[in-house]
């Protein structure tokens, strides 16, 4: 791979690392991706049993490992990985990273972590506990499957906090002597700014996941209700990190749409030190609201008030982000590479949708009827799903020719996005009116009237398969 420099020595180099970061975070994303497919084939028609079979545990344990996958390995490695390790030194203005050594061997922990992961599910029935791992499921009755994935997780975490120290330290001694803080663009503070998320919210996690390893194997009850345990405290603890997990995931890709409608354009992006303001309140909020996914666990009213009105507030410096970057390509008569751009502009549009649906289920009140229901799914994938992995793809577009020579041309990227588009908006926009049936998330079955919007979101999920073929095939010509 990339990595292997010469027979005896890997390269510590940071492109050469952004350049690997890359390629594992498109080979998990396949994996993964290739997991939504059968979970979505299942939901095509109820009653089906594709891969149910007598049970639903292969079910379970496939949308678990699939948003495993894809938020800790897909779009965590390609978007602060490759995005932090390939452009954040060059426009630093550094030569490398202050620890090169350890931003290689936190690359090389990404592949053993995904591997225990993956490792759930040759052994027993595997995992079926969903992406959070709640107790009593994962403590009282999972297999030892979850106790790979817990492994594979904390692989991934310890990979992660080395890269932020990294980068954190390379902010700090490395700048070029022109580069002040004042004259810092935007993509730099986004790897910043996720850099003390990850330190802040990884010791959370790192501690919840080690107390369901010894709740499992050492006769502790930190979460076991029966003996004076508590589940809820599982749910406070995984949501703190859980939650400026999404900003870990969004904010580079925020990064790279400011950086690439700067160059494109041919101007500063409009409100530049507002943009870093605004990603800096939305750090700072997002470490403050993670019990608006609990609001079904019996929290006081008060709580939720509390709860329902900063995540309400966060809509406020989004919002200044997003008009910002409208502003930004406003008034561009000379737009030198249409196709990114165009890329750029639709990943707005996303955000401001997953946006939008998000501050409905801020609302605590609105928020117990839709709580796990297909509404919230379609959520967050057009966050997500959506929006981070465009993010994703803007800046493989971006640097293609720095990476592997030019693969995506113009005309090839304006022919993508349309069918882009139509698949991600059939795929995911019927999940919403499901959701106001409303239509449970993680239940293969359903009732019959139900059948048309789910055909619909399969047809969508099919849609982009055949896409992602078609690119594979004429890239490969």
């Amino acid at each position: 791979m990339f990595i292997i420099q010469s027979y005896n020595s890997i390269s510590a180099n940071h492109k050469i690392i952004g350049i690997s970061y890359i390629w594992l975070a498109y080979w998990f994303g396949v994996i993964g991706f290739y997991m939504s497919i059968l979970i979505r084939t299942e939901l095509s028609m109820s009653g089906i049993k594709l891969i149910t079979m007598d049970t639903l545990e292969i079910y379970n344990m496939l949308f678990s490992l699939h948003g495993l996958v894809m938020i800790f390995f897909n779009i965590m490695t390609g978007l602060f990985g490759g995005i932090g390790n390939y452009l954040y030194p060059i426009l630093l203005g550094a030569s490398d990273v202050v620890f090169p050594r350890a931003n290689l061997y936190s690359l090389l922990l990404q592949p053993v972590g995904f591997c225990l992961v993956i490792a759930c599910m040759y052994v027993e029935m595997g995992s079926g506990t969903g992406w959070t791992l709640y107790p009593p499921l994962s403590t009282s009755i999972s297999s030892i499957g979850v106790d790979f994935i817990i492994f594979g997780l904390l692989a991934s975490g310890i990979a992660s906090a080395m890269s932020g120290i990294n980068f954190i330290t390379t902010f700090g001694a490395l700048k070029s002597i022109g580069q002040t803080i004042d004259r810092l663009i935007p993509t730099i503070w986004s790897i910043v700014l996720t850099s003390f998320l990850l330190l802040l919210s990884l010791p959370v996690v790192t501690s919840v996941l080690l107390m369901v390893f010894f709740d499992r194997h050492y006769n502790t009850m930190f979460f076991e209700s029966s003996n004076s345990g508590d589940p809820v405290l599982y749910q406070h603890l995984f949501w703190f990190f859980g939650h400026p997990e999404v900003y870990i995931l969004i904010l580079p890709a925020f990064g790279i749409v400011s950086l690439i409608l700067s160059c494109y354009c041919s101007k500063e992006v409009f409100g530049n030190q507002t943009m870093i303001l605004a990603m800096a309140s939305i750090a700072l909020l997002g470490c403050l609201v993670w019990a608006h996914h609990m609001y079904t666990s019996g929290l006081e009213a008060d709580t939720r008030a509390f709860f329902t009105t900063t995540t309400i507030l966060i809509a406020l410096p989004t919002g200044n982000k997003i008009f910002n970057w409208v502003c930004t390509v406003q008034g561009c008569e000379d737009i030198r590479n249409l196709g990114i751009v165009m890329m750029s502009v639709l990943f707005i549009i996303n955000f401001v949708i997953g946006g939008t649906t998000g501050v409905i289920l801020g609302n605590a009140g609105v928020d117990i009827t839709l709580h796990d229901t297909l509404y919230v799914v379609g959520h967050f994938h057009f966050v997500l799903s959506i929006g981070a992995i465009m993010g994703l793809l803007c800046f493989i577009i971006f640097t293609q020719r720095l990476l592997v020579g030019t693969i995506f041309s113009n005309k090839l990227v304006l022919f993508i996005i349309p069918i882009f588009m139509s698949s991600v908006f059939l795929t995911f926009i019927p999940m919403h009116f499901l959701g106001f049936t409303p239509l449970p998330r993680r239940i293969p079955d359903y009732a019959d009237e139900m059948w048309g919007w789910n055909y619909l979101c399969t047809i969508g999920s099919t849609m982009m398969l055949l896409l992602k073929v078609i690119i594979v095939i004429f890239i490969s010509l």
